[in-house]
């Protein structure tokens, strides 16, 4: 059973491990990975890459991307948010920061933050959701 508007956002703003979608030009498929990623209903869904990554440069020739979020417990539930890239900004250390606190305990945000040191200059790639699919496979049978 597909899931409501309000039922959508405010599933994709749980701190899940996203799944990142963008094409990846002629010949290839989609190039997908694992990524974090923050979002708050009705309003942008962003994610922090390399500005010289795949992804980046995926991402910019592509002009658009989907996130996926799932649960498999208690029950089997998806959403899948798609839509432009609407700006590329410098990410900030404590935009990193924020981002990290969000996916890891307290206690490891600073060491994330110190090894992160060596990443180098990072992006935060924001995009407004336009299309959604989702289920929630909890109500069959």
């Amino acid at each position: 059973m597909a899931l409501t508007l309000q039922e959508r956002q405010e599933f994709l703003a749980r701190p899940l491990i996203g799944a990142l979608a963008v094409d990846d030009g002629p010949d290839r498929a989609p190039l997908n990975v694992p990524i974090w990623y923050d979002y708050t209903p009705g309003g942008e869904l962003w994610i922090v890459t390399g500005p010289e990554s795949k992804k980046m440069r995926c991402l910019k020739a592509a002009g658009r991307f989907s996130m996926m979020a799932q649960v498999l417990e208690p029950t089997v539930r998806y959403v899948t948010a798609e839509g432009p890239v609407t700006r590329i900004t410098e990410a900030t250390d404590e935009m990193h920061r924020a981002m990290a606190a969000r996916y890891l305990p307290p206690a490891a945000v600073e060491l994330y933050m110190k090894e992160a040191e060596s990443y180098g200059e990072m992006a935060a790639v924001y995009m407004r959701p336009e299309h959604w699919l989702s289920a929630d496979l909890g109500s069959i049978g």
